[in-house]
């Protein structure tokens, strides 16, 4: 899942504001910045371990726990590990903001100009 060093890969949600204008302001970092929507692209268990790892996060830590979706199905329930990540593959429309990577850097995007820390 690492990236060129000069490459931006952005996990998103086509749907999503935020993650929008976090594809905005890439687009003026680098001339190699690469798209993965949540709903044409799912990530694989092993990508996300690799993912959650780099980050040093916990599945539950991606969603977005203010989702009605999350409200109604998720909350006060308790997973293992396996759980929240089959959570996050089947529900990644639940994810609270993107997730760039560059190089061997992994980071959650909360604001989208916590992507210019890529540099």
């Amino acid at each position: 899942m690492r990236t060129n060093s000069r490459e931006i890969l952005i996990y998103y949600n086509p749907l999503s504001s935020l993650d929008k204008k976090t594809i905005a302001y890439a687009r003026t970092m680098s001339p190699h910045v690469r798209f993965i929507s949540h709903d044409k692209n799912p990530s694989t268990s092993t990508a996300w371990q690799y993912m959650l790892k780099a980050m040093k996060l916990e599945a539950k830590e991606l969603l977005n726990k203010a989702d009605p979706e999350y409200q109604i199905k998720l909350r006060g329930k308790e997973y293992d590990h396996e759980g929240w990540l089959n959570i996050l593959i089947n529900n990644p429309h639940l994810i609270k903001a993107p997730i760039a990577i560059k190089g061997n850097i992994v980071m959650l995007i909360n604001s989208p100009t916590d992507i210019l820390r890529l540099k």
